[in-house]
């Protein structure tokens, strides 16, 4: 279509001016030229020996990049493969496009433009949802490599939206079915009253529940009290739970089961030691073997049980050996190990996997493990495994988890991040609390204060290790892992036996000290925050806090790795005034659970209080004396 200048005023986007002239000018609404223009702006330049006048067709600003190529390679291919000169003039939304040369040659060229332009039109309709929100091009002067401002269109984020469903609908178009519901409610839970249940749950650390679901509410199910009313028709499941001796369900356990085995989302917020690893490990063995479709056609694993520690995993693939049900074989995948074995054993076929994001993020993006075939997703201790930064490999762990999945979460805390990590990952679903959401220290253990100064420390803790009956064992635990060293080598050299664990010591030395822990071959383990989360050790009697933790989150916690499985504990912690933060948050802990409450430390919270409104007074007369200098 031949182009007249009267048709609009364009800005003038001139490209591939003569290589050896000079000059410049400006044309247009802003756009830039460079070069000889031949005799006129209008005329344009002309190849060299040519009489002809231009050939002009219209091109799409859209496309202007896609023919001019990274810097001008495509464009002056174009030119030089042609014999021929080309200028491009753009306007609102479409550009003019003028080619000098021979009459054969400015037809080929125009092939050559046409040919870029089908295949940019060609690779935005097979990535449109990629494109769609992508820039647009930019053109560019190909002697000067100057960037020309070109109109961004409006995106159609609608569209985005639909397309991405699409692609989403399309990606799981070919997943089997699952069933998620198995619950058959007992006579005995169905016979308890409104009253009797609300009573049972006051008496069992005031158990609270809630339908997180928008709308209308489902019914909270009843408690199952017994072992029979949860799992009376899997007698293998229920076998293995009376063999190991437990008399009765811990009440999350009793909370939890009846909603998980219904098939819906659960978030489950209690402290450690309450019992949560059987609360989602049994209804997921149930879940795992009554599947429709046979385990061998699967074509992966079907539970993943994400954690934030290797020694939080490896303590939860213990309690899958042990309750083994119907042959179902689980790995534990966590960094520090042979890689190449882990991923051997995955390959071989397994059924549930426990991993840390780390190395299941890792094995996954080098597609080394399929998560397609996931059904039932546990996130445990997800509270510290935000704590550790680990929320961009969970995002991305689940992008290949099937969202019509079971979830099931569990924390300590209800911190917002958590909040937020449930809603986005999780469906309708149900909440169980035991006690308060608020942060509390369990009852069952003493709580020590000792207030003190960073050099008496040393000294307190080797009173407390030379008073130490023959059947205590000792949790001592440091923020850094030097002093884990140092009081580790300190107390070798005199003769006491003690294990040290923390993230800079081999997997294998890591493991061997929780081992001669665990069996008793010593009592003194001292270790960094590593242990304050899934170390299953029933008869530890002291936790002695030699630095205080960085918030008193972590400090519950600490305390709560004593008085677990029924059991009573002592804790003792030293604070020092650098503490002093912190010292108001730790008595609102103490006064919860009923603990004494050390006068210095009272004095500590009070000094640090008035401080901090000296401070604050203070500033608004120094920023005051500091704005007349101005």
């Amino acid at each position: 279509t031949e182009w007249k200048m009267g048709d609009s005023k364009p800005r003038n986007f001139r490209t591939s001016w003569d290589d050896g002239g000079g000059g410049g000018g400006r044309g247009g609404r802003g756009g830039r030229g460079s070069g000889r223009s031949g005799p006129s702006d209008q005329m344009g330049p002309r190849a060299p020996g040519s009489r002809e006048p231009p050939l002009c067709f219209r091109l799409s600003n859209s496309m202007i990049g896609a023919v001019i190529g990274r810097s001008g390679s495509r464009i002056n291919n174009v030119q030089r493969s042609t014999n021929t000169k080309i200028q491009i003039i753009e306007g609102d939304s479409e550009a003019e496009v003028k080619i000098y040369g021979s009459k054969d040659m400015k037809e080929k060229a125009k092939a050559a433009i046409e040919t870029l332009i089908k295949k940019q039109e060609s690779y935005q309709s097979k990535y449109d949802v990629d494109n769609v929100a992508s820039q647009p091009p930019v053109g560019r002067d190909l002697t000067r490599n100057e960037n020309v401002r070109v109109q961004k269109p409006m995106i159609d984020w609608d569209r985005v939206k639909a397309k991405v469903a699409e692609w989403e609908k399309a990606k799981w178009a070919d997943l089997p079915p699952i069933k998620k519901n198995f619950y058959i409610e007992s006579k005995a839970t169905t016979s308890m009253s409104e009253m009797q249940v609300d009573n049972w749950r006051k008496e069992h650390f005031n158990i609270t529940c809630q339908d997180l679901k928008d709308g209308e509410k489902r019914r909270i199910p009843n408690p199952t009290c017994r072992f029979e009313d949860a799992f009376r028709h899997y007698s293998g499941l229920l076998e293995s739970i009376t063999s190991s001796g437990f008399q009765s369900p811990t009440p999350i356990q009793c909370q939890a089961w009846p909603i998980i085995l219904q098939g819906l989302d659960l978030i489950g917020i209690a402290q450690t030691g309450t019992g949560k690893t059987l609360a989602y490990l049994m209804p997921g063995f149930i879940h795992l073997d009554s599947q429709p479709i046979a385990r061998e056609q699967r074509n992966g694993p079907g539970m993943l049980v994400l954690t934030p520690t290797r020694e939080l995993a490896l303590q939860v693939e213990a309690e899958c050996s042990k309750y083994l049900y119907k042959d179902l074989k689980s790995v534990c995948i966590y960094g520090g190990k042979d890689r190449d074995k882990q991923i051997q054993d995955v390959k071989k076929g397994v059924d549930i996997i426990i991993a840390t994001p780390g190395r299941l993020h890792d094995l996954q993006m080098n597609k080394m493990i399929n998560l397609r075939s996931i059904t039932y997703l546990v996130l445990d201790e997800a509270d510290k495994m935000l704590d550790l930064g680990f929320e961009p490999q969970i995002m991305k762990i689940l992008l290949d988890v099937r969202p019509d999945r079971q979830t099931v979460m569990l924390s300590a805390t209800w911190p917002d991040t958590i909040r937020r990590l449930a809603k986005s990952y999780l469906k309708d679903p149900m909440m169980v609390y035991v006690g308060t959401l608020d942060l509390v220290a369990v009852h069952t253990v003493t709580q020590n204060i000792i207030i003190t100064t960073e050099r008496k420390k040393r000294a307190l803790i080797q009173e407390f290790l030379d008073n130490m009956s023959p059947n205590d064992k000792v949790l001592v635990f440091v923020n850094r892992k030097l002093v884990a060293d140092d009081l580790s080598s300190d107390f070798g050299i005199l003769g006491i036996p003690v294990q040290s664990l923390h993230g800079d010591r081999e997997q294998c030395d890591r493991e061997q000290a929780l081992e001669d822990f665990k069996s008793g071959r010593v009592k003194i383990l001292i270790a960094t925050d590593l242990a304050s989360r899934g170390l299953d050790v029933n008869d530890i009697t002291h936790i002695y806090n030699y630095d205080f933790p960085r918030n008193v989150e972590e400090y519950v916690h600490r305390v709560g790795r004593t008085g677990r499985a029924g059991k009573t504990g002592i804790s003792i912690t030293l604070i020092t005034p650098e503490n002093s933060k912190i010292a108001s948050e730790l008595i609102e802990i103490l006064k919860k659970t009923n603990q004494s409450i050390p006068e210095d430390l009272v004095k500590m919270a009070e000094q640090y209080k008035s401080h901090q409104q000296k401070t604050e007074a203070e500033r608004p007369r120094k920023c005051g004396r500091k704005s007349k200098k101005f």
